[in-house]
């Protein structure tokens, strides 16, 4: 071959190296017993069955990513769990709308295929998905030389489920003295990087020697799909939400209906150390609730009569708590007290 050719390759995009990671994929997804399996990795598109037996359904799209737990990952070059959170992500709003997931796919763009860093990521990817009840059935991996800095990537996720018309889960099930319950997080989840890695930087912590933080940066996400769906299946749940970038504020404000008013009492909240951690190093009160989950990954709202019904579908770790009720009003929410942090 003439060396003074101009090549694909040359200009940093290796189409064999990406080939490889799609064998790979399609080699480790599972594989469905009592079921033909449907080629769908690396084909143009995608197939799927939808369930039997739904009536009226509905088909919920969610999409999202992992922000700058991104960078952790890198620093730390511990990739399979933002995979978990890349599905988690995605799959956690699914459930708001009260849908199964059906399946995923995965966008990754990157400075250069690294197969060994690709092939982590995608081992956490399909752990979420198996997690999830929903099927790998595609993605694409972008090489992107010059958009990305040596070593860097970016990755993003959507999810497709399905609900019947009667149990969507639109707002209309919520009613006054309907309870308001905590169910706890795993820890940070995905949401408040950039500020965590801001304090970090400007405090010169070396997270690669400091045990508690390299630990706690790179759990990932609680999936809530099995429990939620539970509920759903048994009538038990009239609303949820999953709280992510904006806190518990702005994201059950988006599933109260007009005239009512979400009351939540502050001082109910467990917390955990990692937050406990942020915020003793200088972060407001106000910044926490806005930025973190602080202790609460995902809310339920119930009749007060299902309390003990609800709960046993939760493992101890993830026991639902009450922290507030809906009552009328047209503040949508409002918070009382304070999180005890000490």
């Amino acid at each position: 071959m003439n060396k003074n050719l101009f090549t694909y390759k040359k200009s940093g995009v290796d189409i064999n190296a990406a080939d490889k990671f799609v064998k790979f994929i399609s080699n480790i997804s599972p594989k469905k017993k009592g079921k033909k399996k449907l080629n769908n990795i690396g084909g143009f598109g995608s197939i799927t069955d939808l369930p039997k037996n739904i009536n009226n359904p509905k088909i919920v799209a969610c999409t999202d990513g992992v922000g700058t737990k991104i960078e952790i990952a890198n620093l730390l070059k511990k990739y399979d769990t933002i995979g978990i959170d890349l599905v988690a992500m995605s799959v956690n709003d699914l459930i708001i709308q009260g849908a199964k997931p059906l399946f995923f796919l995965d966008y990754i763009s990157i400075n250069k295929i690294d197969l060994k860093k690709l092939k982590s990521l995608i081992k956490g990817i399909i752990k979420g998905c198996k997690i999830s009840d929903c099927d790998l059935v595609g993605g694409e991996t972008a090489e992107m030389p010059g958009t990305y800095e040596k070593g860097k990537f970016d990755i993003a996720g959507f999810a497709v489920g399905i609900v019947s018309k009667e149990n969507l889960l639109n707002g209309v099930k919520i009613r006054k003295n309907n309870l308001i319950l905590a169910v706890p997080s795993s820890g940070l989840h995905s949401n408040g990087y950039s500020l965590i890695r801001h304090l970090i930087k400007k405090k010169k912590i070396n997270i690669k020697k400091n045990l508690f933080l390299k630990k706690e940066l790179i759990k990932p996400t609680k999936i809530y799909v099995k429990e939620v769906l539970n509920l759903i299946n048994n009538k038990i749940i009239n609303g949820c939400a999953n709280i992510t970038g904006g806190g518990l504020v702005d994201n059950i404000r988006r599933i109260i209906p007009n005239n009512y008013c979400a009351e939540i009492d502050l001082a109910k909240i467990k917390t955990m150390k990692i937050f406990k951690w942020l915020k003793n190093n200088k972060i407001s009160d106000y910044e926490m609730i806005k930025t973190f989950n602080c202790g609460v990954g995902f809310c339920l709202i119930i009749d007060a009569k299902n309390l003990k019904k609800v709960r046993k579908f939760f493992s101890k770790q993830y026991k639902p708590y009450v922290i507030g009720k809906i009552l009328d009003g047209s503040k949508k929410i409002k918070l009382n007290d304070k999180i005890r942090w000490s």
